[in-house]
């Protein structure tokens, strides 16, 4: 168990002149630059983040977005460079256009891992960003596997301390503007920078990444999965820049006119941000989870009962029957997936599918009538218009929980929670009443993701897409990442079969 030192972080006048040490940035750079090792169980779940961010991008190598950030990328070839997902090894870009199209090919199926707390997060979405610096410097620094195991265990705490201790979205800021800070200091870690130049990438990484959440709001489009791969690339520059002897806007948190006092809580806010003392452990990742389902996280634990449902009761899945289904949940899935956004969009057989995503009215429906979840099969426009099933999702509610909001905000890991009760009225007046907290695949869950579902999951999504030599080549290369050499490092990515790639049209743009 890490010890962990809580930072008191509030608004000062720059009359003050708050000493560059206590500012949040400072701390954040001297997290990174703690030469703590790294305990196995840490190292084993990044080997199996990698190998999920793999599955997961594999997946999405056809689709629109990923199509368009490979093309952006391929114009910026560049020696040593770093591997876009997808292409051959020696296909090498510039590392801020690997980590954009790395990042996109990531996040476009919403597959990975997750943590949820004050605020949301996938911190899978640093890894893109450090893989590409480290295949790119490998050779000049003298990088390895357990370099990028060190960067990676950086990234993943500081962006779960800040999602602990700072919500974004109650401002209407994106998630994101954790990420480059994040992304920042894990680069930090990985190049064995100095505090001095985390310090102003983290400072630069934050003003760079604050947006709003309209990205994840009414009808959603393809930015949601560019919003991370962007937060990577412009950690990527920042680093760059600091490295060059530039510096950042400070107090970049605390200073009156700061990220706190305008965009979040304002001039009289206090937050409690717990880091690692020096010395301790950086564990957070083991706090993190990740998907079963190709949804947003607070859907999994409900499409899991949804398939149970399907399995002891298939009559629910028809509208006949059916008079309504209420989700009693936390406030987030409430306001942000539930009927409790407002979003009209939400129940619209013609909405994107990134929108759909982020129904559970429409997941929970499908899930119902199909006893599973597909990550394509399940969001095609035909599924969606299907009229027993646009019945079916018309009768669906969310309402909020002040119980699973609690259970949603716990720190205690036995009762944080992800689901809900779901309230189910029948034609005939009887009820159906069944409520779950975790998904299954969840650490507490019926059927927790360990090494072999990892490996499963990457060969399913890998189906079909890469070739069986590929496939094991990847997972092998993945397994070893804390021994690889540097020259190694460019082994980690998957090369598709050149004519799947060129069965898509890529766009034309500016490069």
């Amino acid at each position: 168990m890490a010890d962990l030192i809580t930072h008191h972080v509030r608004v000062h006048a720059s009359a003050a002149q708050l000493p560059r040490e206590e500012q949040l940035a400072w701390k954040i750079a001297e997290l990174a630059t703690d030469p703590v090792p790294v305990p196995g169980d840490v190292t084993e779940m990044i080997v199996n983040r990698v190998i999920d961010n793999a599955a997961v991008a594999t997946a999405s190598l056809t689709r629109a977005p990923a199509v368009a950030a490979r093309a952006q990328a391929l114009a910026h070839p560049y020696r040593p460079g770093a591997t876009v997902l997808g292409c051959a090894t020696e296909e090498r870009v510039s590392p801020e256009w690997a980590a954009w199209a790395n990042g996109v090919a990531v996040r476009e199926l919403d597959y990975h891992d997750t943590f949820l707390a004050a605020d949301y997060s996938h911190p899978a979405d640093n890894i893109p960003p450090l893989v590409a610096v480290a295949q790119h410097t490998a050779a000049r620094r003298g990088l390895s596997g357990a370099d990028v195991v060190r960067g990676l265990a950086t990234a993943y705490e500081v962006q779960v301390d800040l999602v602990r201790a700072i919500s974004l979205h109650q401002h209407k800021i994106d998630h994101v503007a954790h990420l480059g800070p994040s992304a920042a200091a894990g680069l930090g870690t990985l190049l064995g920078l100095d505090a001095e130049t985390i310090f102003h990438a983290v400072g630069q990484a934050l003003h760079t990444t604050t947006a709003t959440r309209q990205s994840r709001k009414g009808e959603i489009s393809t930015w949601k999965a560019y919003a991370p791969a962007f937060a990577g690339k412009v950690a990527v520059e920042a680093v760059d820049r600091a490295m060059r002897g530039q510096t950042s806007p400070a107090p970049i948190y605390e200073g009156e006119d700061g990220v706190i006092a305008w965009l979040l809580d304002g001039p009289d806010a206090h937050y409690a941000v717990p880091l690692p003392a020096p010395g301790s452990p950086k564990r957070a990742i083991l706090d993190t989870y990740t998907k079963e389902h190709s949804a947003e996280y607070q859907a999994q634990a409900l499409i899991d009962l949804a398939r149970r449902l399907h399995q002891q009761r298939p009559e629910l899945g028809d509208p006949g029957v059916v008079k309504s289904i209420v989700i009693h949940t936390s406030h987030h899935t409430h306001h942000v997936i539930g009927s409790g956004a407002n979003d009209p969009q939400k129940y619209d057989p013609k909405a994107s599918r990134e929108t759909l995503d982020h129904s559970i009215p429409y997941i929970f429906a499908v899930a119902l009538q199909d006893g599973r979840w597909h990550h394509v099969d399940s969001y095609l426009p035909e599924r969606a218009a299907r009229p027993d099933t646009v019945g079916l999702w018309h009768r669906v509610t969310t309402a909020e929980d002040p119980e699973w909001t609690r259970r949603y905000h716990s720190h205690d890991p036995a009762e944080k929670a992800f689901g809900g009760r779901v309230e189910v009225r029948l034609a005939d007046g009887t009820r159906v009443i069944e409520e779950i907290a975790v998904a299954d695949a969840h650490p507490l869950g019926a059927r927790p993701f360990g090494r072999a579902q990892y490996i499963a999951k990457f060969r399913s999504l890998t189906e079909g897409v890469l070739e069986p030599a590929e496939v094991e080549r990847f997972l092998d290369v993945a397994q070893r990442l804390p021994e690889l050499t540097g020259e190694e490092l460019g082994g980690l990515t998957v090369t598709a079969p050149p004519a799947l790639l060129a069965s898509v049209t890529a766009p034309e743009g500016i490069f």
